[in-house]
C-alpha cells in the first residue's frame, strides 16, 4: 500500500526543493542530507562541528558521489548571525536540527546550552524571515514534557522542565509560535524521542547511550545504567525521523503548520530490556559479548523516569507511520556500528 511518504519522496523526486539542513554533520542531519540527496534534492549544510563529524557528511558523499554536486556545505555557528543569514537564503525549507544535546551537559553550563539551542535557533528564524523562506521545520524533544506524569505524552499536557536543556526546547516552540503568528511564517515543530541510529557518536562524556554501549561492549568495557534499569523511552529509529521531517517541510495544508508533533513510535523499552536486546544483536557476530551484564550507578538529576509518545496528532495530520520499531531498528543500528568499529 502507497504511504503518504511514498507520495512525498515521489513529488520531490519530480519536483526537487532546495533544502537547508542544520547541524548535517550530526547523526539525525546527515541521514536527512542521505535521504534528500538520493531523492534528487538540492541542499545547503551547516556546521560548527562541536558535536557532529565531518566523517558523517563524508560517509554520506561516499554513497554516490556523483550527488556530492547537489550540495554545498557551509562551516560556521549559527551563533553568529551572518553565518545564519548565508545558510538560509535562497532556500525553500529549513529542517533545523542544529543543537547541543545532553540533559547532563545542560545541568553543568546551561548558557552555553541556552546559546546554541536558544539564540542560535532565533537567528535563524530571524534570517529565514528576512529571506523570506515559507517553511521551517526544527527539532524539538521529549524532555519538554518534564515532570507531567502522564502516559503516552500528549502535546498538549507539559509539565514543569527538568532541566535547562529542557528548558531551551520549550522556549524553541514559544519563539516558533512568535514567529509563526508575528510575521505568517510557518513553522511545525517536532517533539524526538530518544532517537538513535547510524552514525550516532559512541565517544564522549555525553555520548548517547546506545552506540556507547555498543562499542563499550566490542571493547569489553563495562554499560553503566543509572538507577535501577526499570526507567523506560520511547527509542525511535532515525529513519522515522527523516520521514517526519520530510512530511513536515513539505504538508501542504498550512493548518498543520503552528504546531508541535512527538516523533516517536509509541512505544516503551526499559533500559535492562534496551541493554540485553543490544547484546543479543551483538552476540549474533560476537560470541564473546554474550555473557556481558550492566552496572548500576546512582539516577542522574534531570533524567526524567519514563517517556512514551502518543503518535496520533502527527499520523492523522502528517500521514506519518513509523516504518521501524525498536526492535528492527536496534538490528540495522548494531549491524552498522558493529561493522564499521571492527575495523579499527
Amino acid at each position: 500500500m502507497t504511504t503518504r511518504f511514498d507520495e512525498v519522496c515521489e513529488d520531490l523526486v519530480n519536483t526537487p526543493r532546495r533544502w537547508l539542513v542544520t547541524g548535517v554533520a550530526g547523526f539525525i542531519g546527515s541521514a536527512l542530507l542521505e535521504k534528500l540527496l538520493d531523492l534528487g534534492q538540492t541542499v545547503v549544510g551547516v556546521d560548527n562541528f562541536l558535536t557532529g563529524h565531518k566523517k558523517n557528511i563524508d560517509d554520506v558523499l561516499s554513497i554516490n558521489p556523483d550527488e556530492r554536486l547537489q550540495f554545498q556545505f557551509i562551516e560556521g555557528d549559527l551563533r553568529d548571525p551572518e553565518v545564519a543569514k548565508k545558510a538560509t537564503k535562497d532556500v525553500d525549507i529549513i529542517l533545523h536540527q542544529a543543537a547541543l544535546g545532553s540533559v547532563p551537559r545542560s545541568m553543568k553550563d546551561p548558557l552555553t546550552s541556552h546559546q546554541h539551542n536558544v539564540d542560535a535557533f532565533l537567528n535563524v528564524l530571524w534570517a529565514a524571515k528576512e529571506n523570506n523562506v515559507g517553511r521551517i521545520v526544527y527539532a524539538s524533544s521529549s524532555s519538554v514534557y518534564g515532570d507531567h506524569p502522564g502516559l503516552p505524552k500528549h502535546e498538549d499536557r507539559i509539565g514543569k522542565p527538568l532541566s535547562p536543556y529542557a528548558a531551551t526546547k520549550r522556549t524553541d516552540e514559544i519563539w516558533a509560535q512568535v514567529f509563526q503568528d508575528c510575521y505568517g511564517m510557518q513553522l511545525i515543530g517536532l517533539r524526538y524521542f530518544n532517537v538513535f541510529g547510524r552514525r550516532q557518536d559512541p565517544n564522549g562524556p555525553y555520548a548517547a547511550v546506545i552506540p556507547r554501549w555498543i562499542a563499550n561492549m566490542l571493547e569489553g568495557k563495562p554499560c553503566v545504567i543509572f538507577g535501577d534499569g526499570s526507567n523506560s523511552r520511547d527509542f525511535c529509529y532515525v529513519d522515522n525521523v527523516v520521514q517526519a521531517n520530510l512530511l513536515a517541510g513539505t504538508a501542504a495544508d498550512p493548518e498543520v503548520t503552528g504546531t508541535v508533533y512527538n516523533c516517536g513510535c509509541n512505544g516503551r523499552t526499559d533500559l535492562k530490556a534496551l541493554f540485553t536486546m543490544i547484546r543479543d544483536n551483538l552476540a549474533k557476530d560476537a560470541p564473546e559479548v554474550a555473557t556481558a551484564a550492566p552496572v548500576f550507578e546512582p539516577p542522574r538529576a534531570g533524567d526524567i523516569t519514563h517517556s512514551q509518545a502518543a503518535i496520533d496528532k502527527i499520523s492523522a495530520a502528517l500521514g506519518y507511520e513509523p516504518t521501524h520499531q525498536v526492535a528492527e531498528g536496534m538490528t540495522e543500528t548494531v549491524d552498522w556500528f558493529a561493522r564499521r568499529l571492527k575495523r579499527k
